[in-house]
């Protein structure tokens, strides 16, 4: 009797073990944090991604994820940009090194139509992507333009848009921006935002 009441103990206990691992086993600790790893101080002996801040800091930060550039990269461009934005038309000094460098150069291209075929509101999307060289690697593609425009009007801002885009290339690129940007399509939109009716009417 002794001896069944032992082995029954014994089974009980074993299978209290076997269920204690089997929580632990569900119950184990996840880490939701980038690649998977807490972040910590790069003195830390065990895996982790290291973290950025100050070491003054009281707990360990996530450090920022350097994403790479877009499949598709849009601009919009005004013929009349405010005082705010106009130190964003000038283009650069030097070859072109990151995105905010070709955006400038691009918006110091565009020649908006003279302001007797123009017309206010307009506005026109055209996509296309460059060469690593900074040339273009086809010609313009018009996407979009302002609905129940005129044939010719249409014809005239597509015209201005390949002739101010035509006389901006080939732009020189740095080698790592001319790399990243190669065959990547770029949309830019543009937006004749002056007031061309009050142009017209001064003599």
């Amino acid at each position: 009797m002794l001896r069944r009441i032992a082995v029954v103990f014994v089974v009980a206990v074993a299978g209290l073990a076997v269920s204690g691992k089997a929580d632990a086993r569900r119950h184990h600790q996840i880490f939701v944090t980038p690649f998977f790893h807490a972040p910590c101080s790069v003195l830390s002996h065990s895996p982790c991604t290291p973290y950025f801040c100050s070491v003054l800091n009281h707990g360990p930060c996530i450090p920022e994820i350097d994403y790479p550039y877009g499949e598709n990269l849009q601009l919009t461009v005004e013929s009349k940009p405010s005082e705010e934005d106009a130190p964003k038309y000038q283009k650069p000094d030097h070859d072109l090194d990151n995105i905010g460098d070709l955006f400038a150069a691009l918006r110091s291209c565009w020649t908006p139509p003279q302001a007797d075929s123009a017309k206010e509101g307009m506005q026109m999307t055209v996509r296309f992507s460059f060469k690593r060289s900074g040339d273009l690697l086809g010609p313009p593609r018009l996407t979009f333009a302002t609905v129940g425009m005129p044939p010719e009007v249409r014809e005239t801002y597509l015209k201005a848009i390949n002739d101010s885009i035509g006389a901006c290339v080939p732009l020189k690129f740095t080698d790592n921006l001319g790399g990243a940007l190669a065959g990547r399509p770029i949309a830019i939109r543009y937006v004749d935002n002056r007031d061309v009716d009050k142009q017209k009417a001064t003599p």
